[in-house]
């Protein structure tokens, strides 16, 4: 049986030049824009650099070896995404990432129109083989809500919102989000966060051990989201809202489950809004984490709920899998009991009918 590969976590490099050009003078000090030097991209808004990427993360070329040639390309990137086994992805943006750090409404509404509008356009003919994910403004949730309906009616299957929101912004436990959430659920459109995105620390951790320290905390930011969402009813409020995790990990969502149950009935004196359903029960039904290397969420995936785990490869990151996603696979189910459905659904089916995916590739799978 030839599984199909979905990808529900790769990256699109954007124009350099996307965002500056959409801003109007008045608001060009808000512009993200990137400059590069010999050793590094600095992705910034106007002057202030928020990111600091290595030159060699990802390129466009006319050869394709194991260095990533099709971050904006979509006819070289077809050609990696062959080599290494992937059927389809789901694409974020790159320097979009930092739309959420934006601290003007009416320049994050036009940034992140200018990202929808220019994805769209770019991946158009491509659908069967790339899911597009919109970038949501959130500095004002009129705004949001707006460019939520817009965007779908685009044709998006998918939008992000920022996983730790900025100063200014309510957090994912008031009800001002229910607009949103009961909009999503209505049209079927899971929502994604990303990590990295919004008030987030990459490099919170200085001297030793710090990489390790910040890279594996970075699920930390996913947790405490759920943990909000929970919490705060607005996924019980919208059970047919689904909310997406990228690059957080999977195995620990079982966990943050069993431990919310705990105090949910421990504390129950204490706990608003009361909830309809136990917090494992919410987090089964309504969250998915899109994974790499987690092998433990596939040996666990009975307790995890099976419909909450997706596999993603994180290219062109050089984090991520490629050129071995195949090997990757490939270990992940080695010694493990499981059926063919299984591993379908994990490597792709599931995301398949979350993101609406329409590919011929899935009917001979």
């Amino acid at each position: 049986m030839t599984n199909f590969i979905f990808s529900a976590d790769s990256h699109i490099r954007e124009p350099y030049d996307l965002f500056t050009k959409a801003m109007p003078e008045h608001l060009k000090q808000y512009a993200i824009n990137a400059i590069k030097n010999d050793n590094y991209i600095d992705n910034r808004i106007g002057e202030t650099v928020c990111m600091r990427i290595p030159m060699d993360w990802g390129k466009d070329g006319s050869q394709v070896t194991d260095e990533r040639y099709g971050s904006n390309n979509l006819d070289l990137r077809k050609i990696d995404m062959e080599k290494d086994g992937i059927d389809a992805e789901l694409l974020f943006p790159s320097l979009g990432l930092i739309n959420y750090l934006i601290e003007d409404a009416e320049a994050e509404l036009i940034s992140a129109r200018a990202y929808n509008d220019w994805l769209f356009e770019h991946v158009k003919e491509h659908l069967e083989t790339f899911v597009p994910a919109a970038i949501i403004p959130v500095r004002d949730l009129n705004n949001a809500l707006a460019e939520l309906k817009r965007i779908d009616e685009m044709g998006y299957t998918t939008a992000m919102l920022p996983v730790v929101p900025c100063d200014g912004i309510p957090r994912y436990n008031e009800a001002v989000w229910d607009p949103i959430f009961a909009y999503a659920e209505e049209k079927k459109i899971p929502l994604i966060m990303h990590t990295g995105t919004g008030k987030v620390d990459i490099r919170a951790a200085r001297g030793p051990g710090g990489a390790l320290i910040n890279y594996t905390r970075q699920m930390e930011d996913g947790t405490n989201a759920i943990m909000y969402l929970v919490g705060g009813g607005v996924l019980d409020r919208h059970p047919g809202a689904k909310v997406v995790f990228a690059e957080c990990g999977a195995s620990w969502l079982v966990g943050l489950g069993e431990r919310m149950d705990e105090v949910y009935e421990g504390h129950s004196h204490f706990i608003k809004p009361k909830l309809s359903r136990m917090p494992s029960q919410i987090v089964r039904e309504q969250i998915v984490c899109a994974f790499q290397n987690d092998r433990n969420c596939v040996v666990n995936r009975e307790a995890m709920g099976l419909e909450t785990m997706i596999w993603a490869s994180d290219y062109p990151h050089k984090e991520g899998t490629f050129p071995h996603s195949k090997e990757v696979v490939e270990k992940l189910f080695d010694g493990v009991e499981i059926s063919e459905q299984e591993k379908a659904a994990i490597l792709g089916g599931t995301a398949a009918k979350l993101f609406r995916l329409s590919n011929s590739k899935l009917k001979a799978a």
